[in-house]
């Protein structure tokens, strides 16, 4: 196809996803209109660059402009498009149910654009939702506001993305398989057609009924926390264990084909904006309707057990008092992103145990220390954290983490305790200086 034949497309939600989204549909010659009720995140797309943290995502943007746009007019971004991608949060609510309700905003809206406009139009949902939302209360409101029904003219689809912060944009490009909940066939097929053009490569397509892809999406999610989960249990034993090591026992599981060997890796737990959620929405659902969801309730005990199984190690090696440098204060390395981070609720335990904690992150930093307030102090340097405390932990696998000098570690007569959550630095670099220890080490 050429950019002529392409359809053309709006992307509603210009924020850690959306905006990515936009940028690589238009890296992959279709004509790209943002939309956003934000003024900052629709000026920064007009001038070619987002206030957002994404490795690759400004240098699409600035290499694509002459096909990206941006506007906060929803009946311009409708009729500058064939095709609409809605991809605006779902917080969780007090139930652990996921709300519609920037949705059912956006449906309001662009249902109202759709009635000034002829010929057919695909709208396709891409946040996250409970099952049974988008062909009940969303459908309904697109329905509504537009005056079509969903059929001839109007198409509909829910089409998740499985994509993780810091890097957007590459899983985008190279998906494992592309997930379409779908009206009709004909809706499913102008959908298929645009990512079919969109990934670099032509992944499996699963297409289905709403309910089922609204299901698949949060299973998914849940079952990578279980492996996850089931990984740090391990550890947990392993710990206890002389002699034994999760990385060992973790890769002669994962050799297993039943198995596999992504996410089974015995570390800190899971966090970020889906994970811990994904779960506690799956088990919100089970018992609304009815049925069991034992796995899931116990991911979700294992993992918010994991900081009290870090206190209680750190209080193995020092005393309240102790100088504690807590290095990474993101969920995971390559985002500034602390939503549900353990390394941050890890260094509030800490400061509340009477440590003094210093913390440092190449990107959020400043992020984590909104959160903690004045329970702990920012570093000014890497060096100057590690330099300056009694213990150091390595929370989150920064790259640059790897490239700590082991001189820094150097103490009067003494060895530093290094207690290494990811397993970043190599025992053998330090062993003059420091102790390092890695989770899931029998001692």
């Amino acid at each position: 196809m050429t950019s002529a034949t392409l359809p053309r497309v709006s992307v509603v939600g210009l924020g850690k996803l959306g905006a990515p989204l936009a940028a690589v549909l238009a890296s992959r010659g279709f004509t790209v209109i943002g939309h956003d009720v934000s003024k900052v995140l629709v000026d920064s797309l007009n001038a070619g660059k987002m206030p957002i943290v994404e490795p690759q995502l400004n240098e699409l943007i600035a290499a694509n402009k002459e096909r990206l746009s941006a506007t906060m007019d929803p009946n311009e971004a409708i009729q500058k498009s064939d095709a609409t991608f809605v991809i605006v949060p779902t917080p969780s609510d007090s139930t652990g149910f996921f709300s519609n309700r920037f949705v059912l905003q956006a449906m309001e809206s662009l249902g109202k654009a759709l009635r000034n406009k002829t010929g057919y139009h695909m709208v396709n949902i891409t946040s996250t939702v409970m099952p049974g939302s988008t062909g009940g209360e969303i459908k309904a409101a697109l329905e509504a506001a537009s005056g079509r029904k969903v059929g001839a003219d109007l198409g509909l689809c829910y089409n998740p993305e499985f994509i993780a912060l810091g890097s957007v944009v590459r899983d985008m490009l190279f998906p494992d398989s592309i997930l379409i909940g779908e009206s009709d066939t004909k809706a499913g097929d102008v959908l298929q057609t645009i990512y079919l053009q969109m990934c670099e490569k032509k992944p499996p397509v699963q297409r289905m009924n709403f309910v089922s892809a609204e299901l698949t999406k949060i299973s998914v999610n849940t079952y990578v926390t279980t492996k996850i989960s089931y990984a740090n249990m391990l550890a947990d034993i392993c710990d206890r264990l002389p002699g034994a090591d999760v990385d060992v026992v973790t890769k002669a599981l994962g050799a297993d084909s039943r198995i596999g060997a992504k996410y089974l890796k015995g570390a800190m737990g899971y966090g970020g904006p889906c994970f811990p959620r994904d779960n506690v929405a799956f088990a919100a659902l089970a018992r609304k309707i009815g049925a069991r969801a034992d796995v899931a309730e116990a991911t979700d005990r294992i993992n918010n057990h994991q900081i009290e199984r870090l206190s209680s190690l750190v209080a193995k090696f020092s005393k309240a008092g102790t100088r504690i440098a807590l290095l990474g204060l993101s969920y995971k390395p390559q985002t500034p992103v602390v939503e549900e981070s353990h390394s941050v609720k890890l260094a509030a335990k800490l400061a509340d145990a009477g440590y003094i904690v210093s913390v440092h992150d190449p990107l959020a930093q400043d992020a984590a220390i909104g959160v903690l307030g004045d329970k702990v102090v920012g570093a000014s340097s890497l060096e100057g954290a590690v330099r300056e405390c009694d213990l150091l932990i390595v929370a989150t696998g920064w790259p640059e983490y790897k490239e700590i000098d082991p001189a820094w570690c150097k103490r009067n007569g003494q060895r530093l305790t290094v207690l290494d959550l990811w397993r970043t630095l190599p025992a053998d670099k330090f062993a003059d200086v420091a102790d390092v220890l890695y989770l899931g080490s029998g001692r």
